[in-house]
């Protein structure tokens, strides 16, 4: 059983929990960490998500719902290390931006990461149950899978992470 921290409108831990599945208030969050790793050549890690999942077979960025008592750094570690066996130097990371999101029955904050760290693909693992796959792809090649129906379209704010990661 996966416990979530149960957090205000404004992102702050209330002191309760709530387990993974069940139905929250739209006055109560949960936080979820988008992983995004970059390596020197400004290419992302991306990797594709299970046919068993929501989104089958589509590519995504590295992600998931911290758990109670985790912070938003550690989330984003763990999550890599789990779904693709990676183990990140903590000092490539960088926070970018918290969204908040109203998603029906599970309203969250997502923290978004930057990792700038060259990985490589031999030494990725994937989670049976999360992932069947991994690649670099460029901003453009991952705009274009996005159009073609490849790439998971909820990541409303590519054109931010672009901008920043190109600094």
């Amino acid at each position: 059983m996966e416990l979530w921290d149960i957090l205000d409108e404004n992102g702050n831990k209330t002191g309760r929990t709530v387990e993974r599945g069940k139905p929250m208030r739209q006055d109560e969050y949960h936080l979820v960490v988008h992983v995004w790793i970059q390596n020197s050549h400004g290419e992302f890690l991306i990797t594709k998500r299970t046919p068993n999942k929501t989104f089958p077979n589509m590519w995504e960025t590295t992600g998931g719902s911290a758990v109670a008592g985790e912070s938003s750094f550690e989330a984003a570690l763990r999550e890599v290390k789990e779904e693709i066996g990676i183990d990140l130097s903590p000092t490539n990371g960088t926070f970018l931006f918290r969204i908040k999101r109203q998603h029906h029955d599970f309203p969250d904050f997502v923290d978004v990461w930057l990792f700038k760290e060259n990985v490589d693909l031999s030494n990725v693992i994937y989670q049976p149950e999360e992932v069947c796959g991994a690649m670099w792809a460029t901003p453009s090649q991952i705009l274009s899978m996005i159009k073609e129906g490849k790439f998971v379209n909820t990541f409303r704010y590519l054109e931010d992470l672009f901008k920043i990661s190109a600094i």
